[in-house]
C-alpha cells in the first residue's frame, strides 16, 4: 500500500499526494471505515491517474460516496464525467446554478470557450445525481462536511467546512488574489465580498483552496484582499461587473457647467 500523505487527519490533496501538480486541488476526504468523497476532480486527462493514486492507497473504489463539484469551471469539472463512470457507487453532487451549466454543457460559462484567445476545452455535460445549498451536510462515515454557498467567482461557487478547515474553492489563494472576475462567467463582485467577509470573520483556521498552497486563515489577508474587491466595484476595468463608475458622475458635473481648459486637472 503507498503511504497516505494527510495533510490533516481524514483529508489527503491529490497534488500533495502525488508529489507534483496534476491541476487544480483535488481532496479526498475519508472516513475511519473508508468511505470517501472527492472535492473536485480536474481535466479529464488527469482522472485515471488520480484513481489509480487513490487504489495505491488502498481506499476501495466502491466506498466512494460523494463526487463533488466546487463550481462548474471546466478546470475543475471536465473529468467529471469519467470520474463518475469508473467510480459508479458515488453521487455527484453541487449547487443547482452549477448543475444547470453542466447539464446545458454551457462552455462560455464553465471557461471551455474562450474565443478571444484561441480557447476550446472538451466540455462533457453531465447531469448531477443530486444539488446540495446553504446549510446541507454531507456526511462520510462519521464524518460530517457543512456546505457553505459563497458566490462571487460564480454564482455557484461552494466551499465547505470540515471543523476548523475550509475547502475555499476559487474564493481566496494564499497570495491574496482570487478567482477570475468576468461578466461572461457569471461574476459578482458584492456577492464575493460578502463571502470574502464571511470567511474573514469565521472561526475556520486553515483554507485549503482550489489552486496553489494551503494556508492560514490570514484575517489581514482577506481585509486587504476584501479592500481591493471594495475598490473593483466603482472601476470601468471590470465592465458590468462593476457597480457604477464614479467618474460618469463627475463627467456629468462638468457637462453641466462646461468645459474650462484653465480649471481642467
Amino acid at each position: 500500500m503507498a503511504p497516505r500523505r494527510e495533510v490533516f487527519p481524514h483529508v489527503i490533496e491529490m497534488n500533495y499526494q502525488a508529489r507534483r501538480r496534476l491541476g487544480c486541488s483535488v481532496y479526498l476526504l475519508f472516513s475511519d471505515d473508508l468511505e470517501w468523497l472527492l472535492i473536485d476532480i480536474g481535466y479529464e486527462d488527469t482522472v485515471s491517474e488520480i484513481i489509480d493514486l487513490i487504489r495505491q492507497m488502498d481506499f476501495p473504489l466502491a466506498n466512494c460516496k460523494y463526487l463533488i463539484a466546487t463550481h462548474a469551471d471546466v478546470d475543475h469539472i471536465q473529468g467529471l464525467k469519467r470520474a463518475a463512470e469508473l467510480l459508479p457507487s458515488a453521487k455527484t453532487v453541487g449547487h443547482p446554478d452549477a448543475a444547470r451549466i453542466l447539464a446545458e454543457g454551457d462552455r462560455v460559462m464553465t471557461y471551455a470557450e474562450i474565443s478571444a484567445q484561441k480557447i476550446s476545452i472538451d466540455m462533457p455535460a453531465i447531469r448531477l445525481d443530486r444539488t446540495i445549498e446553504e446549510g446541507d451536510v454531507l456526511k462520510v462515515g462519521d464524518l460530517e462536511l457543512e456546505v457553505w454557498h459563497t458566490p462571487g467567482h460564480t454564482s455557484g461557487q461552494l466551499a465547505f467546512r470540515f471543523g476548523k478547515l475550509l475547502f475555499s474553492g476559487d474564493n481566496i489563494y494564499r497570495d491574496g488574489c482570487v478567482g477570475n472576475i468576468d461578466a461572461h462567467h457569471g461574476s459578482d463582485i458584492p456577492a464575493f465580498v460578502r463571502s470574502l467577509e464571511r470567511i474573514r470573520d469565521s472561526d475556520v483556521e486553515w483554507l485549503l483552496p482550489s489552486h496553489g498552497p494551503i494556508f492560514r486563515n490570514d484575517r489581514a489577508l482577506l481585509q486587504a484582499t476584501i479592500d481591493r474587491l471594495e475598490g473593483y466595484k466603482h472601476m470601468a476595468d471590470f465592465g458590468t461587473c462593476a457597480v457604477d463608475w464614479p467618474l460618469l458622475r463627475e463627467w456629468d458635473e462638468e457637462l453641466a457647467r462646461g468645459f474650462d481648459p484653465a480649471a481642467a486637472g
